[in-house]
């Protein structure tokens, strides 16, 4: 899509530092915690993000929420390991589903697999990333935790009055 745009692609081979990405969410907290990877490529969104002097989130109202925990934790897990690591996050209190596309596993861009984990509210988001990030056939999983610099959320109302259909409304939101 960005080639039809006419907007140049580039690799880390060329470039290891972007000054801004700007990326959605699936779901974002007050201190700009994050859950992405609900498409499947939690593990470049964070390579991405990592190497992003700044990274701008934007999404609609539905995304903000006051705790993190209604969108699964998407992690990313090795295909060998992958019963121990479900087990070891069902011992966290997960529910645990191996995502599916077309009734097979979905298999990343790298041939990894992606348990979709559902915590429930998460009142500790850095603790959980980090206990996450400690279980040994882990890629990558998609708590983002003080990666955001900024939110920009579009809240939108439709008006059937309205000459030019919906009126949104915007606000932003800034990491400390």
């Amino acid at each position: 899509m960005a080639t039809k745009l006419g907007i140049p692609l580039t690799s880390f081979d060329e470039v290891q530092h972007i000054d801004v990405t700007i990326d959605g969410a699936d779901e974002f907290d007050p201190h700009l915690n994050l859950i992405k990877g609900g498409g499947g490529a939690l593990l470049y969104e964070k390579v991405v993000a990592s190497a992003s002097g700044k990274l701008v989130i934007v999404a609609d109202s539905s995304k903000q929420v006051p705790m993190l925990g209604g969108f699964p934790v998407p992690v990313e897990v090795i295909t060998f390991a992958l019963p121990l690591v479900r087990r070891e996050i069902e011992q966290l209190g997960a529910a645990v589903m191996i995502r599916q596309k077309n009734g097979k596993p979905f298999v990343t861009d790298e041939g990894h697999h992606i348990l979709d984990c559902h915590f429930g509210r998460i009142p500790d988001p850095p603790t959980l990333s980090r206990k996450l990030s400690d279980i040994p056939g882990i890629v990558e999983h998609g708590l983002f935790i003080n990666r955001a610099s900024l939110a920009r959320v579009i809240y939108a109302t439709f008006k059937p009055s309205a000459p030019r259909g919906p009126v949104s409304l915007v606000r932003f939101f800034t990491n400390p």
